[in-house]
């Protein structure tokens, strides 16, 4: 037997992979995790995932799955690894769900157990209307209903001693589900060896014992997951987490109690917490470093932001498929305005619309990537799976172009791409010119065929708040002559409209399907 098969046949399992670096390093006592007015220490919360684990043993069994429909918490990190502890598939579903999502994750998972707070309680009753499979097990965290269980006393009950399962490499240990913006969510499988590959990343980002990190985006998105839950506790850092919906009166309130040195969030609340004057507070300006990902980050917004906090933000993609960042800047090296490159730890690659290499610099190709953490396919949708992974790689969709310093930027997704006057644009690169005017707080780019089947783009623009009827006018000649200006006349959209909000996920993406309705005649 060579290396590579005693490797894969080893037994592991992926919660003893994110608390053992902290354990056997002698921070057994330090701060995991700070939530409130609570603080929960390594060794705490390694008995508290026992404790679950334990709960669990007679309810689910090796590989079954386990839905968590949990605020973040330090109850909800408990339950992410001491699900995967006990061998069962970790499960976390967003908080925003309609019942009808709900239903279809319950039917779709199979899921032989349920934890959710007791906020949930109703929503799940709707849900469990609408399938004839329901779980066999409810747990409430909170106060129970009727016809559940409470999992605060399960766990209380159980012993904070127990034995990891042992698993292989490719057995799995948790899924996320798409947004699932088309058609029904798509399970990502991931797998108990897949949680060590971000550690040389968590490191350039100076995570380690003492450093405290908090995430904006929830637990359930893999960004957060994947660099917070993952990333810092296995660099045994200390994760910050706020249970409430994130807007950016909270996340400053959280930033002013808990003084976080590392912060991950998306370019909208960046956004926001400059809007809102949140940003000039004293906790902010003493962050060392910012990550944001889930969509593009304009140049002006991380200028605004380093004016305003001294502080820089690094750009990065990743996927619910990847976990961690396949492309990125560092905060030793980062490029306003840059998605970044190649993370070392993964294998990408530019394809063009026909599948051949893009070698050309300013050419734009989807991006192509393959690393350790990459999910295994999609849980029973053959289809969509052979679609997006080939031969260990994985098509993520996204486009970009590669400059000749060999910095990647980020074009939009592949869908997002129009084609006008015979040549590809990128609303991406029209947004941030439109950022770029005083007075313009959000904007969007979408294609509208016409009646002739031609593209024709409409500007969605959002004034800064405060602004009056009169004044827009004055703002759109201006957006008007700087995108003239700028860009290439083809890239400058005829229709100009102004509206309240664009339209976004709870990931912060623009959502332009909707727009496209409110263009379309």
């Amino acid at each position: 037997m060579n290396r590579l098969t005693d490797l894969a046949n080893a037994p592991v399992n992926a919660a003893d992979q994110i608390l053992g670096p902290a354990l056997s390093g002698g921070h057994r006592d330090d701060a995991a995790i700070l939530f409130a007015d609570t603080t929960v220490t390594y060794g705490e919360l390694d008995e508290m995932a026992n404790r679950v684990a334990n709960s669990l043993a007679t309810h689910a069994r090796k590989g079954e799955r386990v839905l968590m429909l949990l605020k973040d918490s330090p109850d909800f990190v408990a339950a992410f690894l001491g699900i995967m502890r006990r061998g069962c598939v970790a499960v976390p579903l967003s908080t925003r769900l309609a019942a009808r999502d709900l239903a279809y994750a319950i039917a779709d998972s199979e899921a032989s157990c349920l934890l959710i707070d007791d906020e949930f309680t109703e929503l799940y009753r709707s849900a469990a209307g609408q399938t004839d499979k329901t779980p066999a097990l409810v747990t409430v965290r909170g106060r129970p209903a009727a016809g559940t269980v409470s999992l605060d006393q399960m766990i209380a009950e159980a012993s904070p001693a127990a034995a990891s399962e042992a698993m292989l490499r490719d057995d799995m240990a948790f899924w996320l589900y798409s947004s699932g913006t088309t058609g029904n969510p798509k399970a990502a499988i991931h797998c108990h060896g897949d949680v060590t590959v971000g550690d040389a990343y968590m490191r350039e980002f100076g995570m380690g014992p003492g450093v405290r990190v908090f995430a904006s985006s929830k637990l359930f998105f893999a960004f957060s997951l994947g660099h917070t839950l993952v990333g810092a506790l296995r660099a045994a850092a200390t994760m910050v987490l706020h249970d409430g919906w994130p807007d950016a009166d909270a996340i400053a309130r959280v930033v002013d109690r808990h003084r976080p040195h590392v912060m991950l969030s998306v370019p909208t609340m960046f956004r926001n917490l400059l809007r809102e004057g949140h940003a000039s507070r004293p906790g902010f300006r003493e962050m060392r470093v910012c990550l944001s990902a889930g969509e593009g980050l304009p140049e002006s917004l991380y200028q605004r932001w380093m004016d305003e906090t001294g502080v820089p933000i690094v750009e990065g993609i990743g996927a619910t498929e990847t976990i961690f960042m396949f492309v990125s800047g560092t905060p030793s090296e980062h490029r306003p305005g840059a998605t970044g490159k190649p993370m070392p730890f993964a294998e990408t690659k530019l394809l063009d619309e026909h599948e051949r290499p893009v070698t050309a610099i300013g050419q734009p190709g989807t991006a192509w990537t393959r690393l350790e953490s990459l999910c295994r396919g999609y849980w029973k949708q053959p289809e969509k799976t052979s679609a997006a992974f080939r031969d260990g790689w994985f098509r993520t969709g996204d486009v970009f172009v590669v400059d000749a310093d060999g910095w990647w930027h980020h074009q939009g997704r592949s869908d997002d791409l129009l084609k006008v006057s015979g040549q590809w644009v990128s609303p991406g690169e029209i947004e941030e010119c439109a950022l770029t005017v005083a007075g313009v707080a959000e904007a969007a780019v979408i294609g509208v065929e016409n009646e002739d089947a031609l593209v024709r783009m409409t500007l969605f623009l959002v004034a800064e708040e405060g602004s009056r009827p009169y004044q827009l006018e004055h703002l759109e000649r201006e957006v008007r002559s700087t995108l003239q200006a700028t860009l290439s006349i083809y890239k400058c959209p005829r229709n100009i409209r102004f509206i309240e909000s664009i339209p976004r996920t709870a990931t912060g993406k623009i959502q332009r399907y909707r727009l496209r309705q409110l263009a379309s005649p």
